[in-house]
């Protein structure tokens, strides 16, 4: 990557999402964090909603919210405060990495650009070898890569 600035950030925020990764297996309660933890603590709704200073309604609608996962951040912020808990937010990649995610877009798009030239050689009779297409592929990706060029993620 020619950005050294560009790459470094990617390095950086993809440290900080290595700690995250082995979060990816936890499955989240059906009746969700709110609810599973104040039912561990052997904790009532009314209990619960005085320490929040709302309703025990309202910490009951604060419970379906988030088990249909229409609740805000804040709010299960101020939920977690009142459990005497932290709430951690974080993305998780598919790929290993930003790098790995890059890396493979990019193949996608170097592989229809080079196709699709390819094949309008084809159509002149200039047909590329496999080699010569793949090679050709390798090198658009790694430019691209480089670049970083905004159309990347259209």
């Amino acid at each position: 990557m020619k950005n050294t600035k560009q790459k470094l950030i990617i390095e950086q925020v993809d440290r900080k999402l290595r700690v995250l990764k082995p979060l990816e297996m936890i499955i989240v309660p059906k009746n969700g964090w709110v609810n599973t933890i104040r039912v561990a603590l052997k904790m009532s709704l009314k209990q619960l909603g005085k320490r929040m200073k709302i309703t025990m309604q309202s910490v009951s609608e604060i419970e379906k919210r988030e088990a249909t996962g229409t609740i805000t951040l804040k709010t299960l912020n101020e939920a977690a405060n009142a459990l005497n808990m932290r709430l951690v937010y974080g993305f998780i990649p598919k790929e290993n990495s930003l790098e790995e995610m890059i890396e493979k877009r990019a193949r996608e798009i170097a592989t229809e650009i080079v196709l699709r030239t390819s094949n309008t050689m084809k159509l002149e009779d200039q047909e590329n070898s496999e080699d010569r297409i793949n090679n050709s592929v390798k090198n658009k990706t790694e430019e691209l890569i480089d670049t970083m060029p905004k159309y990347l993620w259209d």
